[in-house]
């Protein structure tokens, strides 16, 4: 391989002469790789004869490791969506997150161990953090011996600065926003690094004493800042290296990996940092030499790639296309044993905003929940393959929460509730709903579930790239258009009660705009609960869960599941719970 590199790189216009050999290396490199595995997909037998099969049967690796190996060498192969940012800071995809985990380290990050992956461990740090006893102070210590790609050791500065970046608004946009959230001061607001008027404050919540040494100093105790610090906005950054919003050309690593070429056609090529060193990541196990990431594929196009032996695993986190779970459908069918299924944790409901005539009454709303029909939902939604029926504000993965109910539809105790709510005859409302094929089918179901009540549904597709933004993300824009339901999708960003119900039920999170508390519920009591919740444990929040669905200003209808397709070549396949795919920090090849 490398000798036929020399040779191509020999043939260099005059242009291209100029260019680090190491660029240009890489670049010859991924083109040959991509035409390469552009072959290897026109196969129409589903797999290389060529390619050994590593199928070690269903659901190998939700909760073990599938083909185990040490085996080193190699290019795994990627494919993915559209990317939305290689700036750790930028990006707001678990699947990009994942990816991420080959470039950008934080202080601590999810486990790689099979069944754990929910779990902190160290990274960057020595540890998960020193809480004071009142838990308004976080301290956290580097590990030696880390450094950048360039060879420049990773200071504590470089990580107060990697977060300081997520405050620029005007700049960094479209990552998440926690630290701000966390640490900012409403007050007195901290602009950014990039602003230079002489009137901005510090960011002080975030101190330095040494090298080595971080110490987050928080307005109120907030016990997900851990999981807060292990997404990749939370990844040091130089300041010398800072190119603002064009960072994601060229992010410098902090892993195993670095970026070395990115192109829209030919995808995203990362060949190893000779700077990382094992002996300070118990993480990353970095078997391949190198890793293409081909972006901007369709689900069938990444399935087709998985099915021909030409990808090896997808970071899009969606699993497998209906066509593609078609084909699984067969006890016998082969490939079933290279799939592994998987509950994400998407949990879709339905949301009654609490300001809408005649919802905001909760009589109105206990009709609309108990004329829910959720065996015709999971239906709806592919059956059993697709969903898992829900009737609690409370992911499956998740330990503790309310109780579970599989009570079937009650129309008798629905036309009760609509009498005692003054609307014997029913009532009219409108249903907003994302514009695609799979949640407007929803609709249809739910609307025809609520007609046998004599609850007349209009539902109203909205354009999926504005619908949580701004359709249902202005709760006066909810209310101003009369949309009475709204069939929402919650997923939350961590893997905690909290972050999965704060958002959704804390009257204090509603917003003008990219508002989560879709039924605007404003309730002071389950508020408190809250509040109360972080000193209870699973205890409190099952305690608040179970509050806000007494409300009726949520039914819970079916939570995501996906089929994840391991590549012919997979080796070392841990399912990454957080990310709903192969954890890429493990992956192999043969």
């Amino acid at each position: 391989m490398q000798e036929t590199l020399d040779r191509y790189a020999d043939r260099l216009p005059e242009w291209a002469r100029g260019v680090p050999r190491r660029r240009v290396l890489a670049a010859i490199a991924i083109v040959v790789i991509v035409v390469v595995l552009g072959v290897s997909s026109l196969g129409g037998d589903g797999g290389r004869a060529d390619v050994p099969v590593l199928a070690d049967g269903p659901d190998v690796a939700v909760e073990g490791i599938r083909s185990p190996s040490d085996q080193a060498g190699g290019t795994l192969r990627v494919v993915a969506p559209e990317i939305d940012s290689l700036d750790p800071q930028r990006s707001y995809l678990p699947g990009v997150w994942n990816l991420m985990r080959l470039y950008a380290r934080t202080l601590v990050t999810y486990s790689s161990e099979p069944g754990a992956t929910g779990e902190l461990v160290p990274d960057l740090a020595t540890d998960l953090g020193t809480v004071s006893e009142d838990g308004l102070s976080w301290t956290f210590t580097l590990r030696e011996g880390v450094r950048f790609e360039n060879g420049r050791p990773i200071t504590a500065q470089d990580v107060k600065y990697g977060i300081q970046r997520s405050f620029a608004s005007d700049v960094i946009v479209g990552g998440p926003t926690y630290v701000v959230d966390l640490l900012d001061d409403p007050g007195n607001p901290y602009p950014g690094p990039y602003s230079k008027e002489e009137d901005d404050p510090d960011l002080t919540a975030i101190e330095t004493p040494d090298e080595r040494t971080i110490v987050f100093r928080l307005r109120s105790p907030r016990a997900e800042l851990p999981y807060v610090l292990a997404l990749p906005s939370s990844s040091p950054v130089p300041v010398e290296a800072d190119t603002r919003a064009d960072y994601g050309r060229d992010p410098v690593s902090s892993g195993p990996y670095a970026i070395t070429t990115v192109d829209p056609v030919t995808g995203i090529l990362l060949e190893r940092n000779p700077q990382w060193d094992p002996a300070t990541d118990d993480v990353r196990t970095a078997l391949p030499d190198s890793v293409v990431v081909r972006t901007g594929l369709s689900g069938l196009a990444r399935d087709q790639a998985l099915l021909a032996g030409s990808a090896d695993l997808d970071i899009s986190g969606t699993g497998v296309q209906p066509a593609t779970t078609a084909r699984l459908s067969g006890d016998d069918d082969p490939l079933l044993a290279r799939v592994d299924d998987v509950t994400t944790g998407a949990v879709r409901l339905l949301a009654l905003p609490t300001d809408v005539a005649p919802l905001d009454d909760a009589d109105c709303r206990a009709a609309v929940a108990a004329a829910i029909d959720r065996r015709a939902v999971q239906a709806a939604l592919g059956g059993a393959v697709d969903a898992v029926r829900s009737s609690r504000l409370w992911p499956r993965a998740l330990d503790g929460g309310p109780a579970e109910t599989e009570a079937g539809p009650d129309l008798d105790a629905a036309r009760a509730a609509l009498g005692r709510c003054g609307q014997p005859d029913g009532f009219t409302t409108r249903l907003a709903v994302p514009d695609t094929r799979s949640s407007v089918q929803l609709a249809e179901e739910v609307a025809a579930q609520l007609g046998e009540v004599d609850i007349d549904v209009e539902i109203r597709p909205l354009d999926p790239a504005t619908f949580y933004a701004t359709d249902v993300g202005n709760p006066d824009s909810v209310r101003d258009n009369g949309y009475g339901i709204v069939l929402a999708t919650r997923t939350a960003d961590f893997p905690t009660p909290g972050s999965f119900l704060v958002p959704l039920v804390d009257g204090r999170s509603i917003a003008r705009v990219g508002n989560t508390n879709y039924a605007r519920l404003a309730d002071p009591a389950i508020d408190a609960l809250v509040d109360q919740a972080p000193a209870g444990g699973d205890d409190g929040w099952a305690a608040v869960a179970a509050a806000a669905q007494a409300t009726g200003a949520y039914v819970p209808l079916a939570e995501t599941r996906i089929q994840l397709l391991a590549g012919q070549r997979l080796r070392n396949g841990v399912v990454m719970r957080p990310y709903s795919g192969y954890d890429v920090a493990t992956a192999g090849v043969s």
